[in-house]
């Protein structure tokens, strides 16, 4: 739940209001720019 709630918060997106697929989906359009996430 933490790491939807980063995912969401990264987003823009509020953390309440997504669901686990779409944190899945933000994950990883994030991961795909590498420097996205700090180390």
């Amino acid at each position: 739940r933490s790491l939807m709630a980063e995912a969401a918060t990264h987003a823009g997106r509020d953390p309440d209001r997504v669901s686990f697929v779409a944190a899945l989906r933000i994950t990883r359009q994030t991961l795909a720019h590498p420097g996205a996430f700090p180390p």
